[in-house]
């Protein structure tokens, strides 16, 4: 998106975000910038009957994610209601994969034909096409035959002074043990292998609404024989995230490979390294990336994550 000219003569330009509220969208809107809600999700304006009445609202549609929910039929009906509209569409591509049965039960061969019908549909209509490294931009346009926009994926947040980092500390945060995070226990095995091997001690995050007991009990008792120390956060913004990692030497990245991670952008402004499962184009991302075997067909390489933490 660019900020129209410095003109007091000039409104400011009205953006409609899909989704309203994230980090990035708060991150790369320029300044002047209005941007048109409601704040709530799914967001109205994939609604095409929302969009086509409300359409003289706004200049541009700035669409990044939020649509995982819509039928493929769904998507082709809103993309047609945009080109009907003539609102310009800008679509920032972060993953050109599909989550593996994260959206409700959805088979993962059908959530992957789901995924790309909905890039089809949207970078056939889009007006820009952004992404976040050179090797997505060669994707989309060999897949697509479009041209994509590079630009950097913004600073999140800054370092917080004061925090001390504890050499050979290893973080790997399990959130909620969504479906994107696969065979948890062999990850928390291999982790602290590699851990240990290389003289640090390991560091498990679980958000504190999950039942341990019953999803991994096998964790609590490695954190009860003193084999890892277990931990319950639950960090609302980019600055609580980074704050987190400032504190480790190493953080990795449970989730299988995807194209982007915005895990490796935080890890970034903390300045802690990153181990990240092979695939997608983390090394694009940042220099200071060690990547692991952990895809959707073979499954978690145990012996590459423990080597790459070492």
């Amino acid at each position: 998106m660019t900020a129209l000219p410095d003109d007091p003569t000039r409104r400011p330009l009205r953006v409609a975000t899909v989704p309203f509220a994230t980090p990035y969208g708060d991150a790369v809107a320029p300044d002047g910038v209005v941007r048109v809600g409601p704040d709530v999700e799914p967001s109205p304006w994939l609604d095409p009957e929302h969009l086509t009445a409300h359409a003289g609202e706004v200049d541009v549609l700035h669409l990044h994610g939020g649509y995982a929910h819509l039928t493929v039929p769904e998507m082709d009906a809103w993309t047609a209601a945009v080109r009907r509209c003539d609102v310009p569409l800008v679509v920032t591509v972060h993953d050109l994969t599909a989550v593996d049965g994260a959206d409700s039960g959805t088979h993962p061969g059908a959530a992957r034909t789901r995924a790309r019908a909905h890039l089809r549909a949207l970078l056939a209509t889009a007006e820009v096409v952004l992404t976040l490294t050179p090797g997505a931009a060669d994707e989309i346009a060999d897949r697509f035959g479009r041209t994509a926009i590079v630009v950097a994926h913004p600073s999140l947040a800054a370092p917080t002074p004061g925090i001390g980092r504890e050499t050979r500390l290893v973080g790997l945060h399990l959130g909620e043990l969504g479906p994107e995070v696969a065979e948890p226990l062999e990850l928390v095995r291999s982790a602290l292998s590699g851990a240990v091997s290389g003289g640090g001690r390991l560091r498990v995050d679980v958000h504190p609404d999950v039942d341990l007991g019953t999803r991994l009990p096998d964790l609590l008792e490695l954190a009860d024989a003193g084999d890892l120390e277990l931990v319950r956060s639950r960090p609302e913004d980019p600055a609580a995230w980074v704050r987190h990692l400032q504190e480790l030497h190493v953080s990795v990245v449970p989730q299988r490979a995807r194209t982007h991670s915005t895990w490796i952008e935080l890890c970034r402004d903390a300045g802690t390294r990153a181990v990240v499962p092979g695939g997608g184009h983390p090394r694009e991302q940042w220099s200071d990336v060690v990547l692991y075997g952990n895809d959707p067909v073979t499954g978690l390489d145990g012996a590459s994550l423990t080597s790459a933490v070492v």
